[in-house]
C-alpha cells in the first residue's frame, strides 16, 4: 500500500509542475481550462490569532523529532565502477572499456548517511516556506484547505528533498498555509492575486510567530522554493526590511522563481550573493539542461510588472547564483558538485551522488546543468529541472549555508 501511494505521489508531481510551463505547449485558453480554478475566489477567513501555537500547523518545528521531514539525511551512493579504471584483459581491452563508461548517476548501492551534527555547526535557525503541494487544478479551489491529507503528504515529500540541506540548523520551522493553487501563477485574473495574497497572509502570521519564539540570539536563514520563494521574497520587502529582523538574516535562499536584476533586485534589503563567504545576500537560480528552452517561462514572467512597476523585458537578466561555487554567474564542472540527491523511483528514499551535474549561468541568468540527468518523473518538458533545483546541488547547498552563517555578524558587533 505504501509503495502504491508513493507511485501516486510521483504522478502528482508531474501533474503539478507541468502546470508551471503549460504555456509552452498549449494556448493561454487551454492552459486556464486545465489548471486555473473555475470557481469564484472565496475570501479566506483569517486564522485565529494563536493558530500557529498549534504544533499541527507546522510540517517542521523544534520538538517534532525524527518524523520531521526537513531533518531527512540521504544515503551516500556507491558509484558504479568505470571499466576504464580496471586492468585491461584480453576479454575487455581498454579501448572498449572506455566506451562502456557508466552513466554519471549510475550507482551500485549506498551507505547510510550520517545524521547531521548540529553541535559541530554554527548556531542558526531556518524559516522555510514550502512550495505548492495542492494538486486539485481546475477542479479545486483558489486556495488549499488546511489539513488536506493529500496536500500534507506531498508537502512532506517535497520537504524531504528541498528543506533537508538546511538540516544542520539548530531549529527548522516550515509552516502549513493555505497555498495558492498552481493556476494562480498561470493567469492574470484578479482571483489569482487574491489567492496569492491570502496564502501570503498565512505565511506572515507564521513568520510573526516564528520571530516571537525562535531563539533571539541565533541568526536566521530564510528559505523556500517556487511558491515558497515568492512568499519569502515578499517577506523580505514587507516584514524584514527596516525592522530589527533585518540584521538577523544570515542568508536568503529563493530558488525556483526568477528575480529580475533590473526591476526586482533593488527592492530587497540584500544584494544577490556574489561570493561563497558572503552573508546577508540572496541565492536564486532556475535550472535547465543545456538544450532546455526557458523561453515560454520567461515570456510569461516578462508580461508581469517588476517590483518597481516597470515591465520586465524578455531579454532582461535574472539573478543566477551558481550553487556549486556560491558565486554570481560563472561555471563549475561536475567534479566540484559534492552531491546530487537522486530519489528512488518510488520516492521512498534517495542517495547523494558526487560529481554528476555541472552548473553554468548563461547570459540571461538561466542555470544550465549540462546534458539532461535522469532524476525521475519530475523533469518538465523543455528540460526544465524546476522540481530538482535544490536536489541537484544538495550537498553544495548544505555547505553553502554553513559558510554564510559563519560569515554573518550581528550589526551591533
Amino acid at each position: 500500500m505504501a509503495r502504491k501511494f508513493l507511485y501516486i505521489i510521483a504522478v502528482i508531481i508531474v501533474i503539478l509542475f507541468v502546470g508551471a510551463i503549460a504555456l509552452a505547449i498549449w494556448s493561454r485558453e487551454a492552459t486556464e481550462i486545465a489548471f486555473v480554478p473555475r470557481g469564484e475566489f472565496v475570501e479566506q477567513e483569517a486564522l485565529a490569532a494563536n493558530a500557529y501555537e498549534d504544533p499541527a500547523m507546522w510540517y517542521s518545528r523544534p520538538g517534532i523529532g525524527t518524523s520531521d521531514p526537513a531533518r531527512y539525511q540521504p544515503a551516500i551512493a556507491e558509484l558504479a565502477p568505470d571499466p576504464a579504471d580496471e586492468a585491461p584483459s584480453p576479454d575487455t581491452p581498454a579501448a572498449e572499456q572506455s566506451l562502456d563508461a557508466p552513466d554519471e548517476l549510475a550507482t551500485t548501492g549506498s551507505q547510510r548517511g550520517e545524521a547531521a551534527d548540529t553541535t559541530a555547526s554554527p548556531d542558526f535557525t531556518v524559516f522555510f516556506v514550502p512550495p505548492t503541494s495542492y494538486t486539485k487544478g481546475a477542479l479545486g479551489e483558489w486556495n488549499a484547505p488546511l489539513n488536506d491529507e493529500e496536500t500534507d503528504k506531498l508537502a512532506r515529500v517535497f520537504l524531504r528533498g528541498l528543506a533537508s540541506p538546511f538540516n544542520r540548523a539548530d531549529e527548522i520551522w516550515a509552516p502549513k498555509y493555505r497555498q495558492a493553487a498552481v493556476g494562480a501563477f498561470l493567469t492574470e485574473r484578479e482571483e489569482a492575486t487574491q489567492a496569492i495574497d491570502a496564502a501570503y497572509a498565512d505565511v506572515v502570521q507564521a513568520f510573526d510567530y516564528f520571530l516571537a519564539n525562535a531563539d533571539p540570539e541565533k541568526p536566521i536563514v530564510l528559505a523556500g522554493h517556487s511558491q515558497g520563494s515568492v512568499h519569502v521574497l515578499r517577506l523580505l520587502r514587507e516584514k524584514v526590511a527596516g525592522t530589527a529582523a533585518e540584521a538577523r538574516i544570515a542568508a536568503v535562499y529563493a530558488p525556483g522563481w526568477p528575480i529580475s536584476v533590473l526591476h526586482d533586485l533593488p527592492a530587497y534589503p540584500y544584494p544577490a550573493c556574489a561570493a561563497p563567504d558572503q552573508a546577508q545576500c540572496i541565492v536564486s537560480y532556475i535550472s535547465f539542461a543545456d538544450g532546455g528552452d526557458p523561453g515560454q517561462l520567461l515570456r510569461r514572467y516578462s508580461v508581469l510588472p517588476g517590483i518597481d512597476g516597470e515591465p520586465r523585458g524578455l531579454e532582461d537578466a535574472v539573478v543566477c547564483t551558481n550553487p556549486i561555487t556560491g558565486m554570481s554567474g560563472g561555471s563549475a564542472p561536475a567534479s566540484e558538485n559534492l552531491g546530487t540527491l537522486k530519489p528512488t523511483e518510488d520516492l521512498s528514499a534517495g542517495e547523494l551522488i558526487a560529481g554528476a551535474v555541472p552548473a553554468r549561468c548563461d547570459a540571461r541568468g538561466i542555470l544550465r546543468i549540462g546534458s539532461p540527468p535522469d532524476l525521475g518523473p519530475g523533469v518538465l518538458p523543455g528540460d526544465n529541472y524546476h522540481v530538482y533545483d535544490i536536489p541537484l546541488f544538495w550537498k553544495n547547498l548544505q555547505e553553502d549555508v554553513l559558510r554564510r552563517v559563519r560569515a554573518w555578524t550581528p550589526a551591533e558587533a
